[in-house]
């Protein structure tokens, strides 16, 4: 019996701890509802004025990107800003044949006048974060606009963005992201899904009421005296952007966040290359959570609200861990149901928790229609696109739990970029991508064995109890059973 309490206990604070984090998403959609009843009466730089143009520097921190470096660059020269104050750097520590096609593509540039340094390092030190503070230290620019290989900012950009730093106290504008590629296959789908919720819900959300947001590493721009004041940039986790946002918003900061102002970006096509990423984001995640709880709950410059929705952003990964608890124990939990009657009123008690599920499918509606507009059948395609984003999600549960532990126990790796593929349509092909990782590990193999084990699940809703089955649980396991098949079999079979 003590077992079975155990797994209960596991399970309850798993969903509540889910509970909590879908009612604080709620309250950044009513946060985001009634920031669309607001006028912005931001005071901004008038860029007719000579004068008033500020000296802008471009970073664009690259290793080995050979697909895409070209169309970056191209497309950098592109952006419309005087150039006598405007300089780019070409921040690379590529270790690959793309130096060499880099150097040259940047000296066509420079004839054509434009200010564009190709900066080298003897080494990685610090990885990306590394990179930014080496540029910044002869960085010419009052700002400082960073942008990864696989964004296409288009050319009036930094005209809609820089005009914000006319009020000193901004640190940061961001922008959001935009998907070239969403269409792409069900994988982009899924993603573009989760990224439009960050950048709607959460990023407006907050925002609106002055709680802290996070740069996103790129598509942004900030105040090189804001970065310097907060402590520069540091490599010791893997989202250097989190860590430097906190920081800078517990030295009372301001950023400024622009929905409508959307940077095109190219999403990972393979899954090998989604985990990279997924992995580097959880682990980033719950790295910042150890090293910011303390500053953020004994800081005297944050509100108590304030305080409440930072620890939940930076616990935003953790919940990973709580999906994958409440899966892997819910099989368990489906048979101590049925064979412990005393404990009837408990699991009554417990459904209460499915109105989790509701509320993200209600908060996750209003980003959807702001992108694909409402109605009957926007709405009937957005129904499949939540389970199956759902589904894949819970599928990345065990991958993304490992990299949340391995991030709040310490564990230090390396900064693993996301391999870019120059991919727009289905015409594309990323099969000979020298970039992606060929091997599954180990992981893959455990979720193929989890895929099996939802599926004993699925089998087990009809042979519980007395009563011709217990069904309760069916859809949760379906979209599990999905997830994990779902994720083994892309990633034993989507090879290069």
């Amino acid at each position: 019996m003590i077992l079975e309490y155990i797994i209960i206990s596991l399970y309850s604070i798993s969903l509540l701890l889910v509970f909590m984090y879908a009612l604080a998403q709620l309250n950044l959609l009513f946060n985001y509802l009634s920031s669309k009843k607001k006028i912005d009466e931001s005071e901004t730089f008038d860029l007719s004025k000579d004068e008033e143009i500020p000296y802008v520097t471009i970073q664009l921190p690259v290793y080995n990107e050979l697909y895409v470096m070209e169309r970056l660059l191209d497309n950098i020269a592109l952006l419309k800003y005087p150039r006598e104050k405007l300089e780019i750097q070409v921040l690379d520590d590529s270790t690959d044949e793309s130096v060499n096609s880099t150097a040259e593509h940047i000296k066509k540039l420079q004839a054509t006048g434009l200010d564009i340094q190709h900066i080298r390092r003897e080494n990685r030190v610090g990885f990306k974060a590394g990179a930014l503070k080496e540029g910044l230290k002869i960085a010419k620019g009052e700002f400082i606009a960073i942008f990864d290989a696989d964004f296409l900012p288009k050319p009036c950009w930094l005209e809609k963005t820089v005009l914000y730093f006319k009020d000193p106290e901004i640190g940061v504008v961001q922008t959001r992201w935009g998907h070239i590629n969403r269409n792409y296959s069900t994988l982009t789908k899924v993603q573009a899904f989760a990224l439009d919720a960050h950048f709607s819900l959460e990023q407006v959300g907050r925002n609106s009421k002055g709680h802290f947001i996070n740069f996103n590493g790129t598509a942004g721009i900030w105040r090189k005296e804001c970065i310097i004041d907060a402590g520069n940039w540091e490599g010791d986790t893997l989202t250097e952007d989190l860590d430097l946002s906190y920081r800078a918003q517990l030295k009372k900061w301001k950023f400024k966040y622009l929905e409508d102002v959307v940077t095109p970006a190219e999403l990972p096509v393979v899954i090998s290359a989604a985990r990279s990423q997924q992995f580097r984001w959880n682990k980033g995640g719950a790295e910042n959570f150890q090293k910011m709880l303390a500053k953020i709950i004994t800081s005297k410059n944050v509100n108590f609200k304030t305080k409440i929705h930072s620890v939940l952003h930076l616990l935003n990964s953790s919940m990973f861990t709580c999906i994958f608890l409440m899966g892997v124990l819910s099989i368990p939990m489906l048979y101590i149901k049925n064979e412990y009657a005393h404990l009837r009123v408990y699991f009554i008690v417990m459904s209460f928790f499915v109105t989790s599920t509701i509320i993200f499918f209600i908060c996750y509606w209003f980003m959807y229609k702001r992108t694909f507009g409402g109605g009957i059948k926007s709405f009937i395609k957005y129904i499949g696109a939540f389970f199956t984003f759902f589904s894949i999600a819970m599928g990345f549960s065990l991958h993304n739990t490992i990299a949340v532990l391995e991030g709040h126990f310490g564990k230090k790796s390396e900064f693993v970029r996301t391999p870019k593929f120059n991919i727009k349509s289905l015409k594309d092909s990323w099969k000979n991508n020298k970039y992606i990782k060929k091997r599954p590990s180990l992981n893959v193999i455990i979720e193929g064995i989890l895929a099996l084990y939802f599926a004993f699940g699925l089998y087990s809703a009809f042979i519980v109890g007395d009563q011709g089955g217990d069904f309760g649980l069916f859809p949760f396991h379906l979209m599990l059973f999905v997830g994990f098949s779902y994720v083994f079999f892309k990633s034993i079979f989507s090879k290069a």
